[in-house]
C-alpha cells in the first residue's frame, strides 16, 4: 500500500512538472515577439569597427534579430556612382556588417528614403541634387537658413512619383543595396511626405493624393516582389491625422491616409509614436497589415508599448495575432553619436535618452525569456 501511494505521488509530481513546463513554454510563445529590432543610420567607415563590436556585445545578447540600417547614399554605389556620398561604405565594409549579423542571426533591412525626405533643412539630398528634374516642387527653393513653419510649407522635398525617369534610377539603387546586404526585405521610408500631388506639378496636379501615395507603395512593393523581397515603410502617412488628433507629423493631414485601404496587404508597417504610446497597431492589424511598434527616446512609453504588443498578440484572434510582429527601437542620431551616448561618452538628459529607451525596451522584451 505504501509503495502504491509512493508511486502515485511520483506520477503526480512528474505530471505536475510536465504541466508546468508546458505552461512555461506557452508563456514563452505568448510573450516572445517575432521582430526584436533596432533601426539606426548605417555607420560611417571610421565608425565601422566600433559598430561591429556594438552588434556583438549589445545587440546580440539582447536577442535583437532585425537591424534596419538607414543607408541612403552612404554606400559606394556602382550602378550610380554620382549618387554616392563623398565618404561612404565600400562593398568590403558592408560585407563585414553582413558577416557579423549572420553570425548573430540578425536580419539586415537596408533603407533608402523613397518619395519623401529628399532634402533636410538647408540641404538637398543627392537624388534631387544630381537629378533636379525629379523634384515634385521645383518652384520651392531651398532656403539659406531653414525654419519651420515657413511660407512654402517646406519640411522635406519629395520626388515626383509620376516622373517617367525616376524609378529606373531608384530601383537600380534598391536592387544594388539589397544585393550587397543580402537582404530579404527593404525599407523605403516614405514618412512625413508633405509634398505630393502638388498643384503646379505637370504630372500630379489634380490627382488624388491617396492614389498617388498608394501607387508609389505598390510600385515599390511589386518591384521587390520580383526578387522575393518584402517592403517595409513607416506608417504615419496611413493614419488620419484629423480624426485621430495625431496631427501632421505622426499622421496625415493631406489625405494620403486613405491609402491604408489601397496598398498591398503584405507591406510591413513601422508604426512610430514618440510622445504617447498610441495603440494604432490595432488599426493596422485590423486592416490586414503586419505592424511593428517603434519607440524613440521615452523609456516609459517604450515599456508600455512592449506590454501592449504582447497583449495584442495574446488576446487577438488567430487571424490577427501574427500581424502584431513586434518592436523596433529607432535611433535618430548617427551611429557614432548614439554609441557615444550609450557608453556615456556624451551625456543626455535623464528620461529623454535614446540609450535609456533602448535598454528599457529590450529589458522588457527579454524579461520573461
Amino acid at each position: 500500500m505504501i509503495i502504491r501511494l509512493f508511486l502515485l505521488y511520483i506520477s503526480l509530481l512528474i505530471s505536475g512538472i510536465a504541466v508546468s513546463q508546458v505552461s512555461s513554454e506557452s508563456a514563452l510563445v505568448n510573450n516572445s515577439l517575432p521582430v526584436r529590432g533596432f533601426c539606426i543610420a548605417a555607420p560611417q567607415p571610421a565608425e565601422l569597427d566600433r559598430f561591429i563590436k556594438f552588434i556583438d556585445e549589445e545587440l546580440a545578447p539582447r536577442m535583437v534579430n532585425t537591424l534596419i540600417l538607414r543607408v541612403d547614399y552612404n554606400y559606394q554605389y556602382e550602378s550610380h556612382p554620382e549618387l554616392r556620398n563623398k565618404v561612404s561604405l565600400s562593398k568590403t565594409e558592408v560585407k563585414r556588417l553582413v558577416d557579423v549579423c549572420r553570425k548573430n542571426k540578425i536580419d539586415i533591412i537596408p533603407q533608402v528614403n523613397l518619395l519623401g525626405h529628399q532634402s533636410w533643412a538647408e540641404k538637398t539630398e543627392n537624388l534631387l541634387k544630381v537629378y533636379p528634374e525629379f523634384d515634385e516642387t521645383p518652384l520651392v527653393q531651398m532656403p539659406e537658413k531653414y525654419v519651420w513653419p515657413n511660407s512654402d510649407g517646406l519640411y522635406c522635398k519629395s520626388y515626383c512619383p509620376l516622373h517617367p525617369g525616376v524609378h529606373k534610377i531608384v530601383f537600380e539603387l534598391v536592387d544594388e543595396i539589397c544585393k550587397v546586404f543580402e537582404a530579404r526585405a527593404f525599407h523605403a521610408g516614405m514618412d512625413e511626405v508633405f509634398y505630393i500631388g502638388d498643384s503646379q506639378c505637370p504630372r500630379c496636379a489634380g490627382k488624388d493624393k491617396a492614389d498617388l501615395f498608394a501607387g508609389e507603395v505598390t510600385l515599390i512593393r511589386d518591384h521587390l516582389a520580383e526578387s522575393g523581397r518584402k517592403l517595409w515603410i513607416w506608417g504615419d502617412r496611413l493614419i488620419d491625422g484629423k480624426t485621430t488628433g495625431m496631427g501632421e507629423w505622426e499622421a496625415s493631414m493631406n489625405d494620403t491616409w486613405r491609402a491604408a485601404d489601397l496598398i498591398p496587404r503584405d507591406v510591413v508597417i513601422c508604426d512610430w509614436h514618440y510622445e504617447r504610446p498610441d495603440q494604432s497597431p490595432v488599426f493596422f492589424a485590423m486592416k490586414g497589415l503586419s505592424v511593428v511598434t517603434c519607440p524613440w527616446r521615452n523609456a516609459g512609453n517604450a515599456v508600455l508599448q512592449v506590454q501592449d504588443m504582447i497583449k495584442f498578440r495574446a488576446h487577438s484572434t488567430p487571424e490577427m495575432r501574427d500581424r502584431f510582429m513586434g518592436m523596433v527601437q529607432t535611433i535618430w542620431s548617427g551611429a557614432g553619436s548614439f554609441m557615444n551616448e550609450f557608453y556615456s561618452i556624451e551625456k543626455k538628459p535623464a528620461g529623454n535618452s535614446q540609450a535609456e529607451c533602448f535598454r528599457a525596451m529590450f529589458n522588457e522584451i527579454n524579461k520573461e525569456l
